[in-house]
């Protein structure tokens, strides 16, 4: 392997629009195309080939490969302009590398097949805005294409807290300023601390992944920001589960509060082939956090915040996962075999005949 290859190898998963890339030793390279992974007819990887890509990675950083690394996340760029998500681990003692290709140009809410509402929910003033799915899912594909819609419609200052920075973003209307953890900044915390600091209207902090961030996110919302960030959780209430459970138990009842008052929506994301096999649509469950809905947060019924979704759909334009499969296969895009893959609750295929 040497950086010819590497490069050669890197754009054609570019140019033929593949999702991932995979590097691991004693296998030829695998794509991952239309959810496919599919194995390359290139040589097995050696040891040296892993190292020397992971090396080469670190180095575009101007980082060096620590010798103890366990796991790391970082960027690459080829030369043509082509940029990459980099995940490095260590597996059986040897290196292995996952590259998540960044799409060049960020997609509309319309060319992405998002709902509309995702222009209305990022008008909000202040408050805290999530993100949420499974890894994989297009949660940073949606969370780029709402800061887009930002971008070119407000005239905001924009701050992103980023590990690492995917999405490159030129200001328009706003001034968007982009710091990666790890380069430009130590962690999270101390970032979203001088963020506070450098008059933003809006903070994009990449992932919540401990306590400190979450925390420091909350109450950046707090003080009048809009914060949107991501979380891998699967609806509005294993959302607000999730973040209540970071907390301990003595505090909970506090932050049920502090949360129904600040959150703004949830948007959680899945990806669904459609009919043809051709492409891949994400299904979008929207909450926005009604009136209705805070005091279900405040009082701990987070079992009925569902229902509240259905019923919203007409008025506030949210939907339960259910309610946008149901639309997709009245629509004849997806088939029901798979929507019923894709579904958490039991009885899809009633709520189908009913709304038939």
């Amino acid at each position: 392997m040497d950086m010819k290859v590497l490069n050669q190898i890197l754009g054609i998963a570019f140019e033929k629009r593949v999702s991932d890339v995979h590097f691991e030793v004693d296998n030829s390279p695998f794509f991952r195309g239309r959810g496919q992974l599919i194995r390359s007819k290139l040589p097995k990887l050696t040891p040296r080939d892993t190292e020397f890509i992971a090396t080469t990675i670190m180095e575009q950083n101007n980082r060096q490969l620590p010798e103890d690394l366990k796991e790391l996340d970082a960027s690459y760029a080829l030369p043509s302009g082509g940029r990459f998500r980099v995940s490095i681990f260590r597996q059986r003692g040897h290196l292995g590398i996952v590259m998540r290709v960044i799409p060049p140009q960020i997609g509309s809410f319309q060319e992405l097949n998002l709902p509309p509402v995702l222009g209305e929910i990022v008008q909000a003033p202040n408050g805290l805005i999530l993100v949420t799915g499974p890894t994989g899912n297009g949660k940073s594909t949606t969370l780029a294409s709402m800061l887009h819609f930002m971008n070119e419609t407000f005239n905001y200052n924009i701050i992103t807290i980023e590990e690492p920075i995917e999405f490159l973003f030129t200001s328009s209307r706003s001034c968007i300023i982009q710091r990666e953890v790890g380069l430009d900044t130590e962690g999270f915390g101390s970032a979203l601390k001088a963020a506070l600091r450098m008059d933003p209207d809006a903070i994009m902090v990449g992932e919540l992944r401990d306590l400190e961030t979450i925390d420091a996110c909350i109450k950046a919302a707090e003080t009048g920001h809009l914060v949107l960030s991501t979380l891998h959780t699967q609806g509005a209430v294993s959302t607000i589960n999730r973040l209540i459970g970071y907390f301990p138990p003595d505090s909970q009842e506090v932050m049920r509060q502090r949360l129904a008052d600040i959150l703004v929506a949830t948007v959680s994301l899945r990806l669904i082939k459609d009919r043809t096999g051709e492409r891949i649509l994400p299904v979008v469950e929207v909450m926005r956090t009604t009136t209705t809905i805070q005091a279900c947060i405040r009082e701990g019924r987070l079992d009925e915040i569902e229902s509240h979704i259905e019923k919203g759909r007409a008025q506030y334009n949210m939907q339960t996962l259910d309610q946008h499969l149901i639309h997709l296969c009245q629509k004849n895009v997806i088939s029901f075999e798979d929507a019923k893959r894709l579904t958490r609750s039991m009885d899809l295929e009633r709520k189908l005949m009913f709304t038939s």
